[in-house]
């Protein structure tokens, strides 16, 4: 019989229960690959002058980055993770919760991300990113759903893996005191099976039919700043 392939980077994929948080932590330099991108062009987008909405905020890793480009930053999640963040049920909340802001940024659970999507179109007058699952682009269903009916501007494949982990943040190359092997009792190195896309939608009169692909070359270490990753040592 076939052993089942128990690398460490296959068996930390994304699978999550349906009623999990999704508590996977985007490293900061994947927001900031986002933000040169809408900045530096195409489409050359002035985002100092723009509030955005971080839905799904968690700690804080993908609200402090998009901070250093946006002139204001709404940061919540319907958990409370203990860093002040307003916890708001972004889709399902009351309508005082519902104002509109330039831009949606965001890494939404999973299995929420299409109405995510549509919450965050209705509620975002300048543009909308959601970092998913290059996976999520994948079914019929999702295509006659949401992508026939409103294709995103862009897919930004990312070429270098980003790693999220579940409940922590670790450079991609680390050792995850997250994942000891249990044969050396050492942390196994910080990696992932599973590829990401930023989805990017413009809303309002800049609204497009057609989408465009782009690659985003290796940019991990140009982009990480020191104090990215504050929990890598506890």
């Amino acid at each position: 019989m076939k052993e089942q392939n128990r690398s460490s980077a296959v068996m930390q994929q994304r699978n999550e229960p349906a009623d999990s948080l999704d508590d996977f932590r985007t490293p900061p330099f994947a927001t900031r690959a986002l933000c040169q991108f809408l900045t530096k062009g195409p489409p050359c987008e002035t985002l100092s002058d723009c509030s955005v909405r971080e839905p799904s905020a968690n700690v804080g890793h993908m609200a402090k980055p998009l901070l250093e480009y946006f002139g204001a930053v709404y940061a919540s999640d319907i958990h409370d993770y203990g860093v002040g963040y307003p916890v708001r049920d972004y889709l399902f909340g009351p309508a005082a919760h519902l104002s509109k802001t330039h831009w949606t940024v965001a890494n939404p659970p999973f299995r929420l991300a299409e109405q995510f999507i549509e919450r965050a179109c209705e509620l975002s007058t300048r543009g909308v990113a959601m970092l998913v699952r290059t996976s999520f682009l994948e079914s019929e269903g999702r295509y006659e759903r949401l992508f026939s009916k409103n294709p995103p501007a862009y897919v930004l494949q990312f070429t270098e893996r980003v790693v999220m982990l579940k409940s922590r943040l670790v450079r991609a190359g680390d050792p995850d005191p997250g994942n000891i092997d249990p044969k050396t009792g050492k942390p196994r190195t910080a990696s992932t099976a599973t590829s990401y896309a930023w989805l990017v939608w413009f809303t309002g009169p800049s609204a497009q039919t057609v989408t465009h692909f782009r690659w985003i070359k290796p940019c991990r270490r140009e982009l990480e700043r020191s104090g990215d990753y504050p929990e890598a040592s506890t």
